[in-house]
């Protein structure tokens, strides 16, 4: 087995570049919406047999083991060549948990079925009236012999419609001193009468979004991972590298590409007013990512990050979303066509790319959220 983190990285950025260039079809680059998995299958099977979907999962499970250097490397190339994230909740977040928090027989059962896709994760964490405050949450389950029941009910639930399991955080101690006490991470197949889910349709018009619902749904007490009543201490683990990844330049500097190459063809660079704002976003985009550098340094120097990585995310998101902005604008009564607008040589979706930068400010911790830690936990202001 290839040890990569022998490889200089030089060597491992060439290597992963030449896999995503000539092996990632093109249908898929940069593609303006979440994809079910019967539209990535073939995509998934070739990195299967290579064995490359879980970069950071240790070796005898089937990952690739990298370190944060590597493991960065492998993300930055994934998304400068528009490698869509894919089915990978099971990969990214149900699985590391498993292997940190989860019995033998847990581990020996579900990852194997995570790496082929065999079972297809969602996240089952946010609730109405449980989003920021997620320790909040009503959804509990109830142990009943060998079996939880439970009852209530998830949003935002990223391709619940497209997924066999998910993976909660139910209450099953009502009675604990704090909210945050009494919460459980249980794994529920979602193929039964129990649980139910309604799509919820993006300005987009696509329906990546879903409601679940669930009715005296069960699952047998041998899917609790970790510590019943633990489960809080877990969904938290779960931030490390995301935290990270969630604020990488990528996001900004792949639409900034775009918006030069419709700016380019549509003849916009002609005009003063729009290179000076231009310029202006360009500068943010290059010093994000001179920010984002210095907190990937400190895991590449295996130095735990601070709550000031929360500048990354708000930094990134809200440049993505100006960028968005001025493109609808440069492309002026075109700017609300649905579909590629055809400039010179170049075929940009204006409209898809605005779209999605209206979330990106709400989710993995809305920027609101992430300025009241920063004001708090770095600046120390008062609460």
């Amino acid at each position: 087995m290839i040890d990569y983190n022998e490889m200089s990285d030089a060597d491992f950025r060439r290597k992963v570049r030449q896999f995503f260039e000539t092996e990632y079809p093109e249908k898929l680059r940069h593609l303006s919406h979440r994809p079910k998995f019967a539209e990535i299958e073939d995509w998934h099977r070739k990195l299967h047999a290579k064995g490359w979907v879980a970069p950071a999962w240790p070796s005898e499970y089937g990952g690739m083991e990298l370190n944060a250097a590597k493991l960065l490397i492998f993300y930055e190339e994934q998304q400068r060549w528009g490698v869509v994230r894919g089915r990978d909740m099971g990969v990214q977040m149900v699985g590391p948990l498993i292997i940190r928090f989860g019995t033998d027989a847990q581990k020996a059962h579900w990852l194997p079925r995570i790496l082929s896709c065999e079972d297809i994760w969602c996240q089952g964490y946010s609730e109405p009236g449980a989003g920021s405050d997620l320790a909040n949450l009503r959804t509990n389950a109830v142990i009943d012999g060998e079996e939880f029941v439970i009852n209530g009910q998830k949003i935002w639930t990223t391709m619940a419609h497209d997924s066999t399991h998910i993976f909660m955080l139910a209450r099953t101690d009502p009675k604990a001193p704090t909210k945050q006490q009494g919460i459980s991470f249980i794994l529920v197949p979602m193929d039964q009468p129990g649980v139910k889910v309604r799509t919820i349709a993006t300005l987009a018009g696509e329906t990546e979004f879903c409601e679940v619902f669930f009715d005296d749904a069960r699952t047998p007490c041998e899917n609790l991972v970790g510590e019943l009543n633990k489960g809080w201490t877990m969904a938290k683990s779960l931030l490390g590298f995301e935290r990270v990844f969630i604020g990488a330049p990528n996001l900004a500097q792949n639409a900034l590409g775009q918006l030069e190459s419709y700016a380019r063809g549509a003849g916009r660079f002609d005009d003063p007013a729009f290179c000076e704002r231009f310029a202006e976003v360009a500068l943010d985009v290059e010093d994000h990512a001179a920010l984002y550098a210095r907190f990937a340094d400190q895991l590449k120097r295996g130095e735990p990050l601070g709550p000031d990585v929360s500048m990354l995310k708000i930094w990134v998101t809200e440049t993505f979303q100006k960028i968005t902005e001025l493109m609808i604008e440069a492309a002026g009564p075109d700017g609300g066509t649905l579909g590629p607008l055809q400039v010179g040589n170049a075929a940009v979706d204006v409209l898809a790319a605005f779209y999605k930068a209206r979330p990106t400010t709400i989710y993995g911790g809305s920027n609101e959220i992430q300025r009241n830690i920063l004001s708090k936990a770095v600046l120390r202001l008062p609460g």
